[in-house]
């Protein structure tokens, strides 16, 4: 109904060398990625390394940095703070192993409790996860997004054909594998949360993936005399003022989480983010250059006699 751009005549298929050797750079650092988080050597958070997480409620606001300084005082060590502002809440997280979690808890209350004594302390909530615990959400978490895709793949080969599923199930690994490296090249902690993004991206991209398609097989189907790479080619510029707008709007909608939604889920939002960018390039530049690719020496079509 809104076309942002039109007529576009832009030669998206002439472009994917250099696109695919820029995928193969971002699918080495996110298997890279895979094998370091496999091994437990990535920053990992409490669910997949174990460890406790104390979220405190206070009475009246106290900067961040006086927290950090009453915990060092009192002998707390290797924790992580997340401060909520707007709630007068912390929450404070640390990597420990399964013989020390029921004391750091206990320790963490006594020390904030007496530092600040003149302001009220409520314990929200405690959750302690043990090592062998964390091994396991890991390898559950990582057979979870593999079947994922899986799915993705059966279902683009029942609608489309073959090849299509191929394209779609490729550009999908390579956007999760893309957004997981780049958190774990940027030291950004990898999670039960990330993992629930990482799922929310696989099914973005394949969306936009599928309207893609469906413009290409509807000029296969109409347009059998052109080439594949002018049809693939038209189709992308057919659809592009679509992806641009959805993706957009999208964007700007997990923007607004990342801004105003809290620090809570600030990686969440950020996972989106980044899921919809490398979603709407992985469309264009890897899902249909390989459609391409498989169908380049034969027809991607029946041709009409």
């Amino acid at each position: 109904m809104i076309e942002l751009v039109r007529g576009t005549k832009i030669d998206f298929m002439g472009k994917r060398h250099f696109a695919l050797a820029f995928s193969a750079v971002l699918l080495f650092i996110g298997l890279t990625a895979v094998v370091q988080v496999a091994r437990g050597a990535a920053n990992l958070g409490i669910d997949f390394a174990g460890g406790t997480a104390v979220q405190i409620k206070f009475s009246e606001h106290i900067p961040i940095q006086d927290i950090r300084r009453a915990l060092t005082d009192g002998g707390v060590t290797d924790f992580d703070l997340q401060d909520l502002p707007t709630e007068n809440k912390i929450l404070i997280r640390i990597k420990k192993g399964e013989d020390t979690l029921g004391n750091f808890s206990e320790k963490i209350i006594s020390v904030l409790s007496g530092t600040f004594s003149g302001n009220n302390l409520v314990v929200d909530s405690v959750t302690e996860i043990g090592p062998k615990v964390g091994a396991r959400l890991r390898k559950d978490a990582m057979w979870a997004t593999l079947a994922a895709i899986i799915g993705i793949l059966i279902y683009i080969t029942i609608r489309f054909q073959f090849r299509f599923s191929v394209g779609a199930t490729a550009a999908t690994f390579h956007d999760v594998l893309a957004v997981l490296g780049i958190f774990y090249l940027s030291g950004k902690e990898i999670n039960l949360i990330l993992v629930s993004a990482l799922l929310m991206i696989a099914g973005y991209s394949l969306t936009d993936t599928v309207v893609v398609f469906d413009r290409i097989r509807e000029n296969l189907r109409y347009k059998y005399k052109k080439s594949a790479m002018d049809i693939i080619n038209q189709s992308l510029n057919e659809v592009l003022s679509r992806t641009i707008i959805t993706s957009l709007t999208t964007f700007f909608a997990a923007f607004a989480l990342y801004v105003f939604g809290g620090e809570v889920i600030h990686d969440f939002a950020f996972a989106i983010m980044l899921g919809i960018i490398i979603g709407t390039y992985s469309s264009i530049f890897v899902a249909s250059p390989i459609v391409l690719l498989m169908g380049e020496e034969r027809a991607l079509h029946k041709r009409k006699k």
